[in-house]
Formats: C-alpha cells, sequence, structure tokens
C-alpha cells in the first residue's frame, strides 16, 4: 500500500490534479503570501453585498410563508367547525327532533345541520355500508349497539329516551278502545310499521301476540315503512286504525284530529333508545356539538312533550 501524502488528489490515469490548476494554484499562492489577491476580495466582496441584497427578499418570502401557513391553519380550523352534519333519525322522532333542531338553529347559525327520518333497522344496514351519515338515532338501542361492535362508531351508545305504542285512529275515538276491539269487523286494514325492520312494528306485532290476537289479525294487517309511514297510512284512509308511536299522536295536528289509547307496556319489550356518532363524524365538530346539545335542558323538555321517557327518570 503507498503511504498517504499531503496535497492535491490525482488521478492515476491522467497522472493530474483532480481539482485542476484553477483552484490549485490560488490556493498556493495563498499559502505562499498569506493574503488573498485583489481579485479574489473583490469576488468576495460583490458575493458579500449580493447576499446583504437578497437578505430582505428572503426574509419577506418567509415572512409570507409564515403567514400563508397560519391563514391556512385558520382556515381549516373554521372549515372544519362549521362542516355540515347530517342525522338519520327514527321515524317516532319526526315532530320531536325537528322543533330541537329548530331551537338548534337559532341558537347557533354558523353550524350546519340536516336531518332524514326512516326506519332504524334499514338507517343501521346503510351505514354498515357507507351511507353518509353522522348522527343515529334509533327507536331500538341495540342496533346502534351492533354498528359499535363492528366498528361503525366514534362514540359511545349514548341512550336517550323510551318510547311507547297507541292505538289511533282518525275517524274513531281511540281512548275508548282496547286492543281486543281491533277484532271487530269495522277495523278491515290494520296499519303497522314492519316488524322486519322498524322497532315499533316488532312491539306491536309482540303485544298483539301477547293478547293472543296476532294470527287472527295478521291477514288484516297493513305494513308502513316506518312508524310515520304507519301513521300516514291511517290518515289517509288505507287503513281505519293503527299501532303507532305516542310520540307521533302527541303532535298538535294528530291529536286534534282523535284522542289516542296507550298500550301497556307489559305486553312488550320496552323501546329503549339510543344514538352514536358515526366513524365517518369523527372529527365532525358539529356532530359532537350537536349530541352535547341533546342533553341540554330545553332538548329534553321537548323529548317529554312527546311522551318519550328519559334516562334517569
Amino acid at each position: 500500500m503507498q503511504p498517504q501524502t499531503e496535497g492535491p488528489l490525482w488521478s492515476k490515469q491522467q497522472d493530474k490534479p483532480l481539482l485542476g490548476n484553477t483552484l490549485i494554484r490560488p490556493l498556493e499562492r495563498f499559502a505562499a503570501t498569506g493574503s488573498i489577491s485583489a481579485a479574489a476580495r473583490a469576488s468576495g466582496a460583490s458575493h458579500k453585498a449580493a447576499c446583504n441584497a437578497m437578505s430582505p427578499l428572503l426574509f419577506r418570502g418567509v415572512l409570507g410563508l409564515v403567514l400563508l401557513l397560519l391563514m391556512s391553519t385558520l382556515l381549516m380550523g373554521t372549515l372544519q367547525a362549521r362542516e355540515p352534519a347530517r342525522i338519520a333519525a327514527a321515524a317516532d322522532l319526526r315532530f320531536a327532533m325537528d322543533e330541537i333542531l329548530e331551537t338548534y338553529r337559532e341558537a347557533h347559525p354558523e353550524r350546519e345541520i340536516e336531518v332524514v327520518y326512516g326506519s332504524s333497522g334499514r338507517f343501521r344496514a346503510q351505514i354498515e355500508n357507507g351511507a353518509p351519515f353522522d348522527l343515529y338515532f334509533s327507536a331500538d338501542i341495540e342496533y346502534p349497539r351492533l354498528l359499535k361492535e363492528r366498528g361503525f362508531a366514534a362514540s359511545e351508545v349514548i341512550p336517550y329516551a323510551t318510547g311507547r305504542i297507541v292505538l289511533w285512529s282518525n275517524t274513531v275515538d281511540a281512548s275508548e278502545l282496547t286492543l281486543e276491539d281491533l277484532a271487530r269487523p269495522e277495523f278491515r286494514r290494520i296499519a303497522i310499521a314492519n316488524p322486519r325492520h322498524a322497532p315499533y312494528g316488532q312491539r306491536a306485532e309482540e303485544a298483539l301476540r301477547a293478547a293472543g290476537l296476532w294470527e287472527e289479525l295478521e291477514p288484516r294487517l297493513v305494513f308502513g315503512e316506518n312508524i310515520s309511514h304507519a301513521l300516514r297510512l291511517v290518515e289517509s284512509g288505507a287503513a281505519q286504525i293503527g299501532v303507532v308511536a305516542l310520540s307521533l299522536a302527541l303532535n298538535p295536528r294528530i291529536a286534534d284530529q282523535q284522542p289516542y289509547h296507550l298500550i301497556d307496556d307489559a305486553l312488550h319489550q320496552p323501546l329503549k333508545q339510543g344514538f352514536i356518532i358515526t366513524r365517518r363524524a369523527a372529527d365532525n365538530e358539529t356532530a359532537g356539538h350537536f349530541a352535547e346539545y341533546m342533553s341540554e335542558p330545553s332538548s329534553r323538555e321537548v323529548m317529554r312533550t312527546y311522551g318519550f321517557v328519559l334516562p334517569g327518570e
């Protein structure tokens, strides 16, 4: 092995310095004289002047970039706070939720929120298949619990009410009736929500079975897509009477037509209801804000007005 020596790097192939004479010779002169030539000093001064001239431009550029990032961050925070929230709500909430949303929008006009009403069972299936809902209010608490177990919830399951079922007709005084009166011949069609996917339909079936009437009345039953649809079947005359939600029968428009008969809740499983913030809404501030609003005294009072029994009461 050849001993290492100080000096320029060499190419064995060309036997010349790799850095070339352009750099080596000025360095040799500097080593010999201990000074830099005037040309070199001039070159250095020019470079320093150029750097000084660039400094304000560079500063302004960096400052502009920082301000841009800051504004972007503030804008993203504002947009996130105002991101719309979409609610999938059980049909028994139609009148109560409409009132709660009205006061919520008045108190928080900067927040956008909308609601769709329907069958709790169908909403559960839609959420599992990617439907864009941020909050899910179910008339059967087991549906949101199932979504939570399967990873579709960003929150715990929050109980919010227990519902009741009633007999109602817009042509007769149902308050004078019992379930056994449904066997009378004038009630040719009896409306209930579809038990396959609507919790109120399932409880109606349970009550009719407990009363020993299901087999006799089944040929007369007409099924609504949800409990609100079952009510419309009665209002339209497609059915003479129906088993509907107390929360719907207490709406002034419905209550002014005819009174209702409250069905004994010992005849069916409780209609325990609950909601979740869905997985897609984990970062949706409006969804979280409205979830908290549901526990406000004003919201709870609306729910009581429509016959819901609230947790802890």
